[in-house]
């Protein structure tokens, strides 16, 4: 069946080219599914990792696994805008989703952790398509103004993926073998029925019009100068803190990174309209305010969110699945500003104060988390989490609309993908930076409190009945913190105070960055968004160009 073929009563359109509400809501059924795999996996993954990396006797290179995924996913973000905006994106988004199928099932079947970073890598390639196409596919069915209207379903998606994640990840590590299989392989192997089943609906039910753009040159220069770029800048962020960030080896990266960055740039502009980015897109002030706000909110959103469950397991000791349900304050936090602010813009479409207001309402949380310590009484922690989510679910979606409106519907895919992009970008500066801050500090913060605390009779009754800390215990519980659970109640202390108070330096950190960010878009000019899906505004155009 071809992209254009529709049978009636699923994905027909009327007359105007525009979509029912109830068309619109069976295409997101297939849409979300395909999301919902991308987003389970994040969340399952981390959950087990450790465990995984236990099992293959590879905890001290289990960050290459990560690495590996992070590389594929991101480069490919960009190329899948590109190749949908020029071919269209329902195959697309079918052949995203069959990748990721695949490099699940090989990552089941890993027999060390070199070959597991293998196959995420292959894992990745699919995953990259995942959000950026589903994002997209929306922008081509529904009206910018409308859209707002369908935030909450996302929404609600990443919060059941952010809740579900932990539990079933928990469960899985948790069980020696599962129908014979060992129970990690199963964090795998359970996107495999998911993904069936996606693309099932996927191609039930997504019918949308694609104006061909033909012509139109595919800049696999770019990709390639791109892939020069980040592999070795990426590969670097993930692993500067343990190689030094001054070494041998991470100047190097600079310098590979650096020269695959300019031929980029020299790339895209010598394309022109064809460039994977076109640069045109940053003289559009709306697009280039978003682009630079979305680089900075990546960083404080990604980075502060990275924190909150190691805060949960190390320093109030819950398990990672109990960590995945103190998570929830945020989602509902989340949930109910991308909600309000999605009714509000759909009826009155204005949008400009909304990531502004976002923005602020995220430092206020993120500020109010590096306040948290050893001792803050959960409900507490909750609060500031709330707060957060309201900030980060005024901020996102807001950010997505303004600069899917701002651009030509031609090129709506290349918007999307390099929004996506350069949060996902921003995301792991940020947790790069904040992870080198945490354990760069947390060994100081856990010295000063053993001092502190040792002056007490409760320490000093703790360690003359045999449970005082090794003298090697403060570099130790840096690599492995479980061991903190195994301590005396009183001896944990000062460890958690230590991990507690670097925390809130990353979390005051991430917060300066969100100033940042507001400042940034004060910068943002008016926006009106677009009364037309992108897909009817291309059909008016003759020559389906910009």
């Amino acid at each position: 069946m071809s992209e254009n073929a529709r049978p009636a009563g699923v994905g027909t359109e009327d007359h105007t080219g525009e979509y029912t509400h109830r068309q619109v809501l069976t295409i997101l059924s297939g849409l979300m599914l395909g999301m919902f795999l991308g987003a389970l996996d994040q969340t399952i993954v981390s959950t087990s990792i450790r465990t995984i990396a236990d099992d293959l006797n590879g905890l001290s290179v289990q960050a290459w696994v990560t690495t590996a995924y992070l590389i594929t996913a991101t480069i490919t973000t960009p190329i899948y805008g590109k190749l949908g905006d020029l071919y269209g994106r329902k195959k697309l988004f079918m052949f995203a989703i069959t990748v990721f199928i695949v490099g699940s099932a090989l990552c089941s079947f890993a027999g060390s952790m070199y070959q597991l970073a293998l196959f995420r890598a292959f894992q990745g390639l699919g995953a990259g398509g995942l959000f950026t196409l589903v994002l997209a596919i929306i922008g081509d069915i529904v009206s910018p103004r409308e859209r707002a209207r369908y935030t909450g379903y996302f929404m609600a998606m990443f919060g059941t993926s952010s809740v579900l994640g932990p539990l079933i990840g928990g469960f899985f590590a948790g069980a020696d073998t599962i129908l014979g299989i060992d129970g990690w392989r199963w964090v795998f192997l359970v996107n495999v029925p998911i993904g069936v089943a996606a693309l099932a609906v996927v191609y039930r039910t997504l019918h949308v019009h694609h104006t061909p753009r033909p012509g139109i040159r595919i800049d696999w220069w770019g990709a390639a100068a791109l892939a020069v770029g980040l592999v070795p800048l990426l590969i670097v962020a993930e692993q500067g803190r343990e190689w030094g960030w001054d070494s041998p080896r991470a100047i190097a990266t600079y310098v590979v990174g650096g020269i695959g960055l300019v031929a980029f740039f020299l790339t895209e502009r010598a394309m022109g309209d064809a460039a994977l980015i076109p640069l045109r897109i940053f003289r559009i002030r709306a697009a280039a305010v978003t682009v630079a706000a979305s680089i900075i909110v990546g960083v404080a959103m990604f980075g502060g969110i990275m924190l909150l469950p190691l805060y949960m397991q190390i320093v109030h000791g819950a398990t990672p699945t109990e960590s995945g349900l103190l998570m929830l304050p945020m989602v509902v936090g989340m949930m109910t500003g991308s909600i309000a602010s999605g009714q509000v813009i759909s009826r009155t479409g204005h949008i400009r104060l909304f990531p502004i207001f976002g923005s602020a309402v995220m430092t206020i949380g993120l500020f109010l988390l590096s306040f948290t310590g050893a001792d803050t009484p959960l409900a507490l922690v909750s609060l500031a989490m709330l707060v957060l989510g309201l900030g980060l679910g005024n901020c996102m979606q807001p950010l997505l609309l303004i600069i899917q409106s701002a651009v030509p519907p031609t090129e709506i895919g290349v918007a999307t993908s390099s929004a996506t992009f350069f949060r996902q970008i921003g995301g792991t500066i940020g947790v790069a930076v904040f992870l080198s801050v945490l354990f760069s500090s947390v060994g100081a913060h856990i010295t000063d409190a053993i001092k502190e605390e040792s002056q007490t009779a409760a320490w000093q009754q703790a360690v003359a009945d045999g449970h005082g800390p090794d003298p090697d215990l403060v570099a130790r519980v840096q690599d492995d913190s479980s061991v903190i659970d195994q301590m005396d109640p009183v001896i944990a202390h000062p460890f958690k105070v230590g991990f507690a108070e670097s925390m809130d330096q990353v979390f005051l950190l991430a917060g300066c960055f969100g100033v940042v960010g507001f400042l940034v878009l004060l910068l943002l000019p008016p926006v009106e968004l677009r009364a037309t899906s992108a897909s009817v505004a291309a059909r008016a155009q003759p020559d389906g160009g910009p």
